[in-house]
């Protein structure tokens, strides 16, 4: 099998997902705009079905399967928004599923997985280790593994965002992806590059996790530290094994944003949108605010806001600094 999305994989996931998921609108910011000098409209995926824009990768490799063998079960490991997204389509589908979460997953996520019947495994070890964990489950089970962004099918699902992105904005110049495993960028960046060549595709990446950023400086997958962020959604140390040439020959520039800059767009997202996005989410925002990304006065951006889901009290402590 391909270990990348083609063009066609992602119209297909198109129509195999739109029935299942929300078409999320895109909200012109003004007021943040005006600081900005450019016009921005924000892509709120934290308005998905499940909170975030995992749900489209997760429906469209499940979908895609065998029924006889989904009935068998499912199996993957998360930092909380693809776990939730897997768990709901598993629901959906009155499958089993099993998800490995590393220890450091917000509570919410993890309620939120086992509400959707999902049996969870708390793991305190590396992501190596963690997903040595799922294959060897899977393998004495006779689960799917369905990775949350190394599998070209999940790409694909996450790359319907790029269509829907174009359909609302056919003139939009610049395209701000958050970056964590590299499933989403790559599929976004496939769909917009293939379709409309001129958009610009930036990928922001937490400054204490930046696999892509020095890989890209390197010219060859590098690993690196794994250091605590604020964006634990994007808290990965290893760049993805599909992910990495993808990114590398369709994305135009990675950009760090240190998590002070994060929380300044989570802030500016609650004050001045009213839209509530975990910090994961709110990277692109904070790109923007710290001048990370260059911009042509009126230039039309379109940021992705990729989940709401985090845990409430630390959402308050953010928000209680405004």
């Amino acid at each position: 099998m391909r270990n990348y999305p083609t063009l066609q994989d992602i119209h297909d996931a198109r129509e195999r997902v739109k029935p299942h998921i929300r078409h999320t609108p895109l909200l012109r910011a003004d007021k943040i705009e005006k600081r900005l000098g450019c016009e921005l409209h924000l892509k709120p995926e934290t308005l998905q079905v499940t909170g975030a824009f995992k749900i489209r990768g997760a429906l469209n490799k499940v979908l895609s399967l065998p029924r006889e063998e989904t009935a068998k079960g499912l199996i993957s490991s998360s930092s909380g928004n693809h776990a939730q997204a897997l768990a709901y389509v598993a629901k959906m589908l009155g499958v089993k599923v099993v998800l490995v979460l590393p220890v450091t997953t917000p509570k919410l996520k993890i309620t939120n997985t086992e509400a959707l019947g999902a049996e969870v495994i708390l793991f305190d070890g590396d992501n190596a280790s963690r997903w040595k964990q799922v294959y060897d489950i899977a393998e004495r089970n006779n689960y799917t593994v369905v990775h949350g962004f190394e599998d070209p099918l999940v790409m694909a699902g996450q790359g319907t965002m790029a269509c829907e992105i174009l359909e609302d904005l056919p003139d939009v110049s610049t395209v701000i992806v958050p970056v964590g495993g590299g499933g989403l960028i790559s599929g976004v960046a496939t769909a917009f590059k293939e379709l409309k060549p001129s958009v610009r595709v930036i990928g922001a990446e937490p400054a204490l996790t930046p696999k892509y950023y020095h890989s890209r400086l390197n010219g060859e997958p590098t690993s690196l530290p794994l250091l605590d962020t604020i964006a634990d959604g994007l808290r990965i140390s290893v760049p993805g094994r599909n992910p990495y040439p993808i990114i590398e020959r369709y994305v135009d520039e990675i950009v760090l944003v240190e998590d002070a800059h994060i929380v300044e767009g989570m802030q500016v997202l609650a004050r001045d949108a009213k839209l509530i996005a975990e910090p994961a989410a709110s990277i692109g925002i904070g790109a923007l605010l710290a001048g990370s990304i260059s911009l042509t006065p009126g230039e039309k951006v379109c940021a992705i806001l990729t989940g709401g889901n985090w845990d409430l009290s630390s959402l308050a402590d953010v928000y209680n600094r405004l």
